[in-house]
């Protein structure tokens, strides 16, 4: 058995969660090419239903925001009616649903996009990663720098992408600040060379993603707002400095988003316990703290501590549709296939064994 500290019920803005797990986000690769999420999405979403808060895969708010092949968008339609089946699995489940908003910026590849142009990002500096597309790995090209009539563009698409999210029947949104990505890359000095008010100092460098927080709190609440941050991750190319200028940047930006009162802050932490510690004393509401590596006797650590509030399973509840049941339990779990993460169909995506077959 889990600690008991997991199983206490959680009030998250406005949802009330039946115990502290939830499912953090992972991308799955499993989409239309046109966006819209299919049917197995919406069976490998229920599935997961008693996690309580399923945060979703990463999700474009635009054309220009995907990176990544068949991931989902929510900013057409069609693809709201797409995610309007998988809410509607996870609520009949008992779950609430928050779709992640992610802006790839530069890590994404003209061959991925429908409309094929070149990726967007705070500075044409290429983040010189490969990245898979339809005839095979390629490098990342040098994206076109954003003006600020296009940061302004970008801001709406998140706010419109937020309140298609709601349309759609989610609970809320997840602003995907995090892991390499657009909003990322702004913060990141080796990505973000600008010399206007979106560059430079730590001040500036915030402004993008507190100008999209108050945007998407506005349209659809600031109770329904989730952000994730990644402080020093290096992914995509990102290099955010040094230890001091990391706790810098991250202690401004989390103190700017804290007088917004959003639903949660959700940390990908990388192992400053001492800025950690910082963030959760900063932040007025809910803190979700992923770690890698973690096994399960520590799941319930950073609770036990006082650093979070809630704990998201992302490769244990990938394996184990009925992680919360197989915790409580003690049972063993499946181990993930990690030749069947990214694409494909239901392969290592909704046959994974339950306790009790469905």
């Amino acid at each position: 058995m889990t600690s008991s500290s997991l199983w206490q019920p959680f009030t998250l803005g406005r949802l009330d969660l039946p115990h502290r797990l939830a499912l953090a986000p992972m991308t799955r690769n499993r989409s239309n090419p046109d966006g819209t999420p299919g049917d197995l999405a919406a069976e490998y979403y229920g599935q997961r239903a008693s996690l309580g808060l399923i945060i979703t895969e990463g999700t474009q708010p635009s054309a220009d925001g995907q990176g990544y092949m068949n991931t989902p968008g929510i900013y057409t339609p069609e693809q709201i009616e797409g995610w309007r089946k998988i809410t509607d699995k996870v609520h009949a489940g008992g779950g609430a649903v928050f779709i992640q908003l992610m802006h790839a910026g530069r890590m994404s590849h003209p061959d991925n996009t429908p409309h094929h142009r070149r990726p967007v990002a705070p500075s044409a500096i290429p983040a010189d990663q490969e990245i898979f597309t339809p005839t095979g790995l390629q490098k990342t090209p040098t994206p076109r720098e954003l003006s600020i009539e296009d940061i302004r563009t970008t801001v709406a698409e998140f706010r419109h992408a937020a309140a298609s999210a709601i349309a759609a029947g989610a609970d809320g949104v997840e602003i995907h600040g995090a892991n390499g990505y657009l909003l990322h890359q702004f913060l990141s000095p080796n990505a973000n060379h600008r010399a206007d008010s979106y560059g430079g100092s730590v001040e500036n460098r915030s402004r993008f993603v507190v100008q999209i927080a108050q945007a998407v709190a506005e349209e659809i609440g600031a109770d329904r707002v989730g952000v994730r941050l990644s402080p020093a991750m290096p992914l995509g190319g990102i290099d955010e400095g040094d230890t001091e200028s990391v706790r810098a940047q991250y202690r401004h930006l989390v103190g700017e988003l804290a007088t917004l009162n959003l639903a949660y802050l959700h940390l990908h932490h990388m192992g400053d316990e001492e800025l950690l510690r910082s963030l959760r004393d900063l932040w007025p509401t809910a803190v979700l703290v992923v770690r890698y590596g973690r096994n399960r006797e520590r799941i319930a650590g950073d609770i036990e501590a006082g650093l979070a509030d809630i704990a998201p399973l992302g490769r244990f509840a990938l394996a184990n549709p009925d992680i919360v049941a197989r915790l409580r339990s003690g049972a063993p779990l499946n181990e993930v296939d990690p030749t069947t993460l990214y694409g494909g169909g239901a392969s290592g995506y909704t046959d994974y064994p339950t306790l009790v077959p469905a």
